[in-house]
């Protein structure tokens, strides 16, 4: 079957107004860019003739300013699930105007296919290349693709020149089945394959094809400074102090971590430790200290939703693909966050808290508890399956005027009987087999800035004992003196 190629334009105008809408991609990999940024240009010209138009948005994980920046920017997003990052949704979300569903992003295909948000009545999908008979091949972000592909009513298939076709081989798309059918997922290493290359759909489904030429919208991490780095070092030398004593494998067990500066700085520090072993990760982004760790003979295999990496990074990817070929995997989400094949595995998971409280709880998301930073992602996928969970992060923020280590976690998004160790600068708090108040006296210890430290004890003094205290009248006594006064030290118990 011979698609028509279309504009991009005329790709946005079969997406009306109310439609739910699917993605492709991974973080901006993968992510389709030409025809969202279109639908936003008809949204800015529909309302400019006062007309309503606003879409649902199903994506896999956050995408890039072609798609939920100008959307939001245009006010054409109604409803969007389940993780963003970008500022200008975020501004929106906090002011009330998009209903956001922040979820766990194993779920996101699932629940679509069980039908908890109603049809797909769109997908847009980036590949490489795409068959007569239906074969369409992603490109960098795989995310819920699959589901997407499958659901919609109908298709628009962004072809995207931008990556190199050699990338076929690298991908593994399976779908599970829907209870009480669903069976194991068989991937009993990193290494392991479950499905095919492709992505099979019936070619009548497909509108049409929008030819581009379009690299990622790849986001940009600054070097490690030295709170970064010092992270980076507590985490490695506690993984090691674990292998030494037995409790980690002599061979190592499979990563997961998470996005951004601190967990660039702990792949970086355990890949300069000798005493690390090579080892393999089971994760759902791949960013540029992993590939560069490969080259290196440090990382052996890497299982991913998405090569999250520069353009730089990704064209030497392309480029040397025979060295990477039998190195990187790309899967679906649900795929590469199953709970099952977390557990199964052994992962040692490796994630980033914007506040914890001193018995353990973490808040990954909510500024103050209120104001949504991006979303929880896929954190607690990992978290509560893994065999070994790590949280990090500075102990102190904005100059020293906010403690990451607070009485009480502001939101709470993973709770205390999921998190094993907290890292921060600092040291290393290791929460294994403690009670609550042996928990406190730990993180107090170890994790707390210096300068907050006294605080955090005097809040204890005064908690009502029971088996996890707390003096309720005080619990946000930090919070609020940063929100009245602008700095957490001014705090009073």
């Amino acid at each position: 079957m011979s698609y028509p190629r279309i504009s991009a334009e005329q790709a946005a105008s079969y997406v009306k107004n109310g439609f739910n809408v699917g993605l492709s991609g991974f973080t901006p990999a993968g992510t389709p860019k030409a025809v969202t940024r279109q639908i936003g240009q008809m949204a800015h010209e529909l309302h400019e003739q006062g007309k309503e138009f606003k879409i649902s948005l199903f994506t896999g994980a956050s995408t890039g300013d072609s798609c939920d920046g100008i959307l939001s920017r245009e006010h054409a997003i109604k409803y969007r699930a389940p993780y963003t990052t970008n500022k200008d949704f975020r501004t929106a979300v906090n002011a009330g105007e998009i209903a956001y569903n922040d979820m766990h992003l194993s779920h996101m295909a699932q629940e679509l296919r069980y039908g908890f948000f109603g049809k797909l009545d769109i997908g847009i999908i980036e590949a490489f290349d795409v068959t007569d008979d239906g074969k369409i091949y992603v490109t960098a972000g795989v995310g819920i693709a699959p589901t997407v592909a499958r659901l919609a009513d109908k298709l628009i298939i962004e072809l995207n020149a931008a990556h190199a076709r050699c990338a076929k081989g690298l991908h593994d798309i399976y779908e599970p089945l829907d209870p009480p059918y669903r069976r194991e997922i068989p991937i009993f290493k990193p290494s392991d394959r479950a499905g095919k290359e492709y992505i099979q759909v019936d070619p009548s489904k497909i509108l049409g094809i929008v030819e581009v030429n379009i690299p990622d919208e790849a986001r940009g991490f600054t070097e490690p400074d030295e709170v970064t780095q010092q992270i980076g070092q507590n985490v490695a030398q506690f993984l090691i102090r674990d292998m030494k004593r037995g409790i980690i494998p002599s061979s190592f067990l499979p990563l997961q971590s998470g996005v951004g500066n601190v967990a660039n700085a702990v792949l970086g520090a355990l890949g300069q430790d000798p005493s690390v072993p090579a080892f393999e990760m089971y994760t759902e982004v791949i960013q540029d200290s992993v590939i560069e760790l490969m080259r290196q003979g440090h990382c052996k295999f890497g299982s991913t939703s998405s090569l999250s990496v520069s353009n730089e990074t990704l064209q030497s990817v392309y480029e040397d693909m025979n060295f990477f070929k039998d190195k990187l995997v790309l899967r679906p989400t649900e795929i590469s966050n199953s709970p099952e094949i977390a557990r199964r595995l052994g992962l040692i998971s490796m994630n980033t808290a914007l506040e914890a409280d001193i018995y353990g709880n973490v808040n990954s998301t909510h500024v103050s508890g209120v104001k949504m930073m991006n979303g929880i992602g896929g954190s607690a996928d990992f978290t509560r399956n893994a065999f070994i969970s790590i949280f990090s992060c500075p102990s102190v923020a904005k100059g020293g005027k906010i403690s990451a280590i607070v009485p009480m976690c502001s939101h709470i998004d993973h709770n205390e009987h999921s998190v094993n160790i907290l890292i921060t600068e600092q040291g290393v708090a290791d929460l294994r087999g403690k009670s609550p108040v042996e928990r406190a006296k730990c993180i107090i210890e170890n994790c707390a800035h210096p300068d907050y430290r006294q605080l955090l004890w005097d809040y204890l003094k005064i908690s009502l004992k029971g088996q996890t205290p707390h003096a309720l009248q005080k619990a946000f006594a930090m919070h609020i003196a940063l929100a009245e006064k602008g700095d957490m030290h001014l705090a009073e118990f």
